[in-house]
This record gives C-alpha cells, structure tokens and sequence, in this order.
C-alpha cells in the first residue's frame, strides 16, 4: 500500500517532535502488525504445517484472517465513533495478542485457526483505527506527514516481515515468532490504554446506525463454506457446499441491497450495467485469481524447490515491494492517464499469474520473483488511479460509500480467492502429494484454475475504462 501525500510547507522535524513522535510510533506500530502479519505466517507456514500437519486446511491460515478484517474494518468507524479512539483500539490489540498466543500454543491445525481469525479481528480494527487515530491526534496540517510514515512502513513490512519470519523458523521456532507478535501487540494496548490522553470522537466520521452484525455473519458465512467445500473435494458435497456459500452471499447482497442507513456497499454492486459495478467486479475477480502464490507459494516453493522459508517469505514479498515502489513511481500521474495505467496495471497481474502457471512448478525460484514482482508492480500501478476513476464515475450517492466498498470487497477477494486456492489444491491432491509429480500438479492446477477469474477481472477492466466520465455531468451540492 502506498499513499501519495507530500506537503512541502510541512517539515519532518515539525511531526517527529517530543509532542507528535509518541503518538507516530504508536499508530505507526498498529499498522505494522497487520502488514507484516501476512508475509511472517506466509514464510513460517512450511514449518507449521511440517510440525503440526493440516495441510487441507492450509487456505483457510488467509481466508479466516481475512474474515476477521473484513468485519472488524466494518465495524471500527462506529465504533471509535461511540467509545472513542482509546478503547477500541487497545480492545483490537488485545484480540490480535490472543490470537498470536492461541496460535503460538497451537497442537493442531484447527486451534492454530481459530488464532487466526482473532488475528484477523485484532489486525483489521488496528489498522482502521489507526488510520482513524491520525485525525484524532495529529493536527490537519500534519495528517499528510502521519500518512506518509505509514505509508513508509507499509512498505518496509514486505522486507522486514520474511527476515523476522524467516529469523524465527531458523534459529527457533515458529511458535516464538507468534509469541513475538504478541508481546508487541501487548505493548500496544498498554500504551493507547495507559498513555494517550485523548476523549475526543474522530470529526468527520458519521454515524451510520448500529455495526450490521446480521449481514456480516450472512458474509462470513458464505466465506466459511466455500472454503469448507474445499477441505474434501467430492463429487457431491463440494458441488452442495459451494452452492450454499455462494447462495449465502448472494443473501448478503441482498440484504445489503435492501437496508436503508447503512449499506456497506453501493447499489447494486456487482452490475455490469454501471462502471462502479464493473470496476468491484474487476477488484474481486483479480484478488480472488491473484491468491494462489500467497497462499501455497511458500510451501510448493519449499517442497519443489527446496529453497529455505526465508527465500519463499522474500518471493512472495516481492508483491508488496512492487506495489510500494510502482506506487511511488506512477503517483502523480494526471488523471487524462487513469485508464492507461488501470489497463496496463490490471494486464500485468493477469499476465503474473499466466507466467505463475509455468514458474512454480518448474522454475527457477528467481523467474517466480520475477512475476510475483509483476502482480505487485501492475496493482501498483493501477491502485490510485482505480479509485479515483471509481470515484469520477460514480453516483453521488454513492460517493462516499466507494471509500469503504473498495476495500471491503478487495478483502472479500482475498478470502474467497485463499478459499478458491484450497479446493483447487485439495481437487489436485495435495493434501497426500508427497512426489515431484504430484506437486508440480498442485501448482499447475491452482494457477491454471485461477486464469478464468482473471480473464473476468479483464472483462470487467475494459468495462470500467470505457465507460465515459461523468464526473462533469454531476450537479454537486
């Protein structure tokens, strides 16, 4: 993630001051933990599951911390709205320090789950109320700056999340690594706790009714079972359980559709007929295609492979440093070039996992790096410009909503698409693949199932980018 805010009548010295340096590294240290978190469990997971087995249910390590995020970044604004910033951001890092004990303490594969989810639910509402946080604390003047360090640190996650990770399976133990984890977020809760003195409620938040839990447990739901199809890949039972998930979210639509004060997401979400509808179907088709080297390229990586879980952690990272620097390179682009970069961006991810579909399971490890590098250059390159484009094309009644939709179905795609990686892995065997065979299947079968979602991300793209700006047709109050 990167955020283009540069305020050159701002100077560094002006933010990093006894006065504004405390609450910096303390919001700064809440992003940190979900950012790295992905990228340390992602590099310790072969030795996970080489110590406590599952590994059938080795997609659901992302989708359930996926759920967790998406109801806790649901659920942050109202919350900081109702209690503040002091409470719910300690009460996230406390969530986020269990799950780290409970999967630290893990016998099996279905508790260290569990912790993930509470991860999920920690890490989520750290960041929303992180970001939420920088309103409170620091002065409109300074917000930029705020934004730009954590922007910074984003960033730095993709180098120092592997190197930590890969420190802990090495000269340790994964377990300690959680244990690490929690101690910080630990230290987190104590310090917004203990050492903020702020009341007030974030400005510029409105209240948007009571957080709806329902349509979140429909959501969630729907989720669970996709990825539950996916543990025994059957004849019948698959078939049945993806059509009850898929039914499931189909109800949350609907039901999203129909509340009034407080919808997560724009009407009619997933329509072609609109741009805005193109555009999330673009979103989701691509996260959900683009999750198969997140989710099992550091344990194919290591079994065919054979290279250490550091070097696995660092290929996989490779996504996040390209989307930070082809962020920076691109980000002050002029809007006559929205649709080119969105084209080309958009291109590269499909073409990364076309190249994935050959690289994983033959090689070498470096032409693997070289298109997960390309996924993350071509989200990059495409992220802004996505949402301002969305931003331009879209109702005014929906304007503000876009801001929470974009990323809650970017999440929604992340655990759909781990889900999706889990049936096609488990349909190829790999859940018994022992044999070079057996798992160059595996890697063949999760890329080549991925590209079709892909080739529909591409559809919903040319959609998106032809549609005609009306943003100067608008009649704004």
């Amino acid at each position: 993630m990167a955020v283009n805010v540069e305020d050159d009548s701002v100077r560094w010295t002006e933010i990093l001051n006894r006065r504004y340096a405390s609450p910096l590294i303390l919001v700064c240290l809440g992003v940190w933990l979900h950012a790295a978190d992905g990228l340390i469990v992602a590099t310790m997971l072969p030795s996970i599951v080489a110590d406590i087995g599952g590994r059938a249910l080795v997609a659901w390590t992302t989708a359930l911390y996926e759920i967790g995020s998406i109801v806790a970044g649901a659920s942050s604004g109202l919350l900081a709205l109702k209690a503040g910033v002091r409470r719910p951001m300690a009460l996230a890092a406390l969530v986020f320090a269990a799950g780290c004990l409970i999967s630290a303490l893990a016998p099996t594969m279905t508790i260290l789950l569990f912790g993930r989810l509470l991860q999920g639910l920690g890490g989520g509402g750290l960041t929303a109320m992180s970001f939420i946080a920088v309103a409170v604390l620091f002065p409109a003047r300074l917000t930029a700056r705020a934004m730009a360090a954590i922007s910074a640190l984003w960033g730095a996650s993709a180098f120092l999340g592997p190197l930590i990770g890969g420190a802990f399976v090495t000269y340790a133990t994964w377990r300690l690594g959680f244990v690490f984890f929690a101690l910080q977020a630990l230290l987190l809760a104590a310090w917004v706790f203990f050492g903020i003195r702020v009341t007030e409620r974030p400005a510029g938040i409105e209240a948007a009714g009571r957080v709806p839990f329902v349509r979140l447990l429909v959501l969630c739901l729907g989720v669970v079972l996709v990825a539950y199809s996916g543990i025994k890949v059957t004849a019948v039972g698959t078939p049945l359980l993806l059509a009850a998930g898929f039914g499931c979210l189909a109800a949350f639509l609907w039901l999203d559709d129909r509340s009034r004060g407080n919808r997560l997401l724009p009407k009619n979400p997933f329509s072609f007929a609109t741009p805005l509808g193109a555009a999330l179907v673009m979103v989701l088709a691509m996260n959900i295609a683009a999750m198969g080297l997140t989710t099992y390229g550091p344990l194919l990586m290591t079994a065919i492979h054979g290279v250490s879980a550091l070097t696995a952690g660092y290929v996989v990272a490779a996504i996040a440093i390209g989307w930070t620097l082809a962020a920076v390179v691109v980000s002050g682009a002029p809007e006559r070039l929205d649709r080119r970069h969105i084209a080309i961006g958009m291109s590269l991810v499909f073409v990364s996992i076309a190249g994935l579909v050959f690289s994983v399971p033959n090689g070498p490890v470096w032409l693997i790096a070289v298109f997960a590098a390309m996924e993350g250059v071509g989200y990059g390159m495409s992220w802004t410009f996505i949402i301002r484009r969305a931003r331009a094309l879209t109702d005014m009644a929906d304007v503000e909503r876009l801001s929470g939709a974009l990323p809650t179905v970017g999440r929604l795609g992340y655990a759909l698409g781990a889900a999706t990686s889990g049936i096609l892995a488990n349909a190829a065997g790999f859940a018994d693949a022992t044999s070079p065979s057996e798992l160059h299947l595996v890697a063949r079968t999760i890329f080549i199932g991925c590209l079709p979602i892909a080739l529909l991300g591409l559809v919903a793209m040319a959609r998106f980018i032809s549609a005609k700006n009306a943003a100067a047709s608008r009649v704004e109050p």
